[in-house]
């Protein structure tokens, strides 16, 4: 790949996005600076998962420079944190120079500077440490676009392990910077998009030592706020606020800003604010404590990928969030069905996919007081067993963990049809072929529908159940559901059968046993 093209930039903020996701706890786990209240990668997933949605928001055929600057924007409005805030003005520098050529060089440059500049009082040995090693690295490069990608990911990976030797506190907790830790994925998922390559996992590398808990002395209150201001009143508000708290943080430009500062009074910065233009989205958190707030009620969100589906979940009274088959739901819309559904809120994602997403939409409802689970449901099967259990009279934590039980104890298989070549663990398919997985595997290759379902039941009754679920979709041949309980009635009569017609797109079966 020579240039990043608006498909790559999209491909880029999926992929770190994802990432950041799928390690979010991991990163959380490190955050001991500037204050350890356990949420820099929540804060950083958030952020690039705000610019990802943003730029997958445009028509396809906008330019180049929209895309950067949509990325920049839509990273800006969404940061979130000390880092996620920093990361956003990376973002921006990445963009201002990108937009018109495919120098990343200068990109980098770009945006380890504008990084820096956000930052009242830099510190060493954290995110912009990781960022500027990065952007020096790649000066000297003569290479192509790839090579400067994976030198600066390299690089960065290096700058991260080097961080607790330039920062006391993070060698004192035996962990790396976690704002690092993001930015290193941040650049690594950006080698991985324009060389090609294919990254099981992102690593994080772990504490050493026991993080301690943060303690409520000194700790005070996080603002942060979007604020509509010239741009000339922000060298005022920025010496204001500096001169009240730390861990300043102000980006943007042209008229919007991003506003962060830790502060032991929330009522003078925002006042600050108001002086210096219009604040919005003002978030206020005490460090030391979150308190739960919100209206009595136990709720339940499933997420769908067909209209019986659907139909299915919201008869056992959950809130159900659609998706089409293959894609995740909108942040906002998973975050609205939570809202919706109570002030504990047990959240069914039914795709692995589908996870991280509802991980971050369930961060964001709990800052508004709502108690909410992610239980760990990988397919539709999964999900409905869970919410067969579903009590509401029981207190919370003891329903969360028999609907865990329960679909923890639901193999999931599905049957679909190939569309490409590919090598699988039960040998080599092409494109036609129908495909039996179970628990995400494929496990069988067949030439129909009816003999491969018989197949994938088989097998995953060979190992113990006394209930099978059946959820046709819209591509099932007439007849496949009662042709798998024919079968079963002659080969395992002591089998219970439950048949629905789940219109599901994409996977003609579904298939769960219990």
């Amino acid at each position: 790949m020579k240039i990043l093209d608006p498909p790559a930039v999209r491909r880029w903020a999926r992929l770190a996005a994802d990432a950041l996701g799928q390690a979010r706890t991991e990163i959380d786990a490190l955050n001991v600076f500037p204050v350890a209240d356990g949420d820099t990668g929540t804060n950083l997933h958030l952020t690039m998962l705000s610019a990802a949605e943003a730029v997958e928001s445009l028509p396809e055929d906008v330019d180049a420079a929209v895309v950067w600057q949509t990325l920049s924007y839509g990273a800006l409005v969404g940061a979130r944190g000390n880092s996620g805030v920093i990361v956003s003005q990376a973002l921006r520098g990445l963009a201002e120079v990108l937009k018109d050529g495919p120098d990343l060089r200068a990109g980098l440059l770009r945006a380890a500077l504008l990084a820096r500049e956000a930052v009242a009082r830099p510190v060493e040995g954290t995110v912009l440490s990781v960022l500027e090693s990065a952007a020096r690295a790649v000066q000297e490069v003569d290479g192509d676009l790839p090579e400067v990608a994976r030198q600066a990911a390299g690089e960065a990976r290096a700058a991260l392990r080097r961080t607790p030797d330039q920062l006391e506190v993070l060698a004192r907790s035996g962990v790396v910077d976690a704002g690092g830790a993001g930015a290193a994925i941040v650049l690594e998922t950006l080698a991985a998009v324009v060389t090609g390559a294919h990254i099981a996992h992102y690593d994080v590398p772990p504490p050493t030592a026991r993080v301690s808990p943060m303690t409520e002395v000194g700790a005070g209150y996080e603002v942060m706020y979007l604020l509509d201001a010239d741009d000339r009143a922000v060298a005022g508000l920025r010496a204001e606020l500096d001169a009240m708290g730390d861990s300043l943080v102000v980006v943007g430009g042209d008229g919007l800003w991003n506003v962060h500062v830790h502060v032991a009074e929330a009522g003078p910065a925002v006042e600050a604010g108001l002086r210096a233009g219009r604040p919005h989205r003002i978030k206020i958190t005490y460090l030391a404590e979150r308190t739960h707030r919100g209206s009595a009620g136990r709720g339940v969100v499933a997420v769908a990928a067909g209209a019986g589906i659907a139909a299915l979940f919201e008869e056992c009274g959950a809130v159900v969030v659609r998706r089409e088959p293959g894609t995740r739901p909108a942040l906002p819309a998973l975050l609205a069905a939570i809202r919706q559904a109570g002030n504990e809120v047990a959240v069914l994602p039914n795709d692995e996919g589908v996870r991280s997403v509802a991980a971050a939409a369930a961060e964001v409802a709990r800052e508004d007081g709502v108690v909410v689970s992610v239980l760990p449901t990988k397919a539709t099967v999964q999900g409905l067993a869970a919410l067969a259990v579903h009590d509401p009279l029981r207190r919370f934590d003891d329903d969360v963990v028999a609907m865990t039980d329960a679909a923890g104890h639901t193999r999931y298989g599905h049957v679909t049809v190939a569309d490409r070549e590919a090598f699988t663990s039960a040998g080599v398919c092409r494109p036609g072929d129908v495909l039996g997985m179970i628990d995400g595997d494929v496990a069988v290759i067949g030439g129909s529908v009816e003999s491969v379902a018989v197949l994938v039941v088989d097998r995953m009754v060979a190992g113990g159940g006394e209930l099978v679920t059946l959820v046709t979709g819209a591509l099932a041949p007439d007849g496949l559901a009662a042709h798998v309980e024919e079968h079963l009635v002659r080969t395992r009569p002591d089998v219970d059968l439950a048949v629905y017609d789940g219109e599901q797109g994409g996977y003609p079966l579904l298939i769960g046993v219990e």
